[in-house]
């Protein structure tokens, strides 16, 4: 399923208009679930850390336990070449993807001889500056490593994700801001967080229950860079309600500012808004 348009789908060595079937019913993937993917953004001719990106989806595929089968430089390759199908001013999803072909040890432990890959691009507009969401709590929440391969960026972890949408959904709401298995702050059911107190910028700190963006670091980068203190900590949801501002960080948008948390209003302010000019400063000066 497509969320956006104008589809390619790279598969078997070349690309193809459309989007491609690439799974068979019998995959470990389609079965049991051994699927990994990355997104990564090309808007104006830019695609800001698209090498970590790739990386990073290999990494995903050790962690549950499918052999990677392309290296960064020859992925970059593969996507810059599909990038060049689409007008330089489109805004693009760039989407790399494994799965387990072959089951090994009692059918469950996926085989590493056998793994699939496709990466899909589809245009998907960035969201406007002025876009928003509000938040609130979910009875859901972000598992452990013991628990769950939350090392990855892994398909079978998005529907705890979609019960969390569901019910901040239900709510009235359009995200769900997210407790750890301790009861503190993690991200979002979509996103990483932040919020701003006295000038200063604050953001759960990585404790292995979320996936650290990369723009997570790329914010958190720039910040400093420009004299803001971001303090990576253990964060309440009484926090998040004293906050001066809350923003989320992901790829596909890169700054959506909060206006709400369960009654708590905020501010579309001067630090969210600075993050964003920051972000795409760095990202034209590559």
């Amino acid at each position: 399923m497509a969320t956006g348009t104008n589809l390619r789908t790279y598969f078997d060595g070349t690309w193809h208009e459309g989007d491609v079937p690439v799974m068979k019913a019998g995959d470990h993937g389609a079965w049991l679930g051994t699927t990994v993917f990355d997104g990564a953004r090309f808007v104006d001719g830019m695609a800001p850390d698209l090498d970590r990106h790739l990386a990073r989806v290999n990494a995903s595929a050790e962690a549950l336990m499918i052999k990677p089968t392309v290296g960064v430089d020859e992925m970059l390759e593969i996507v810059r070449e599909g990038l060049a199908l689409y007008p330089k001013d489109a805004a693009v999803y760039i989407r790399p993807m494994y799965w387990g072909i072959e089951g090994g040890y009692l059918g469950i432990l996926p085989d590493q001889s056998a793994t699939g890959f496709a990466v899909a691009l589809e245009e998907i507009p960035m969201a406007a500056p002025d876009a928003s969401m509000t938040l609130t709590t979910t009875r859901f929440r972000r598992p452990v490593l013991e628990d769950a391969v939350v090392n990855a960026k892994a398909g079978c972890l998005y529907p705890n994700n979609a019960r969390m949408l569901a019910e901040a959904r239900a709510k009235g709401y359009t995200n769900a801001l997210v407790a750890d298995a301790l009861g503190n702050v993690a991200e979002t059911a979509s996103a990483n967080v932040f919020m701003v107190k006295d000038g200063e910028v604050f953001t759960p700190i990585a404790n292995g229950t979320f996936l650290s963006g990369i723009t997570r670091a790329r914010h958190i980068e720039n910040l400093r860079a420009d004299g803001v203190t971001v303090h990576e900590a253990v964060l309440s949801f009484d926090d998040f309600r004293a906050a001066d501002e809350v923003f989320l960080s992901g790829n596909l948008n890169k700054v959506t500012p909060v206006i709400e948390f369960d009654g708590t209003m905020y501010q579309h302010g001067p630090v969210t808004r600075r993050v964003r000019e920051l972000y795409w400063d760095w990202a034209a000066s590559l």
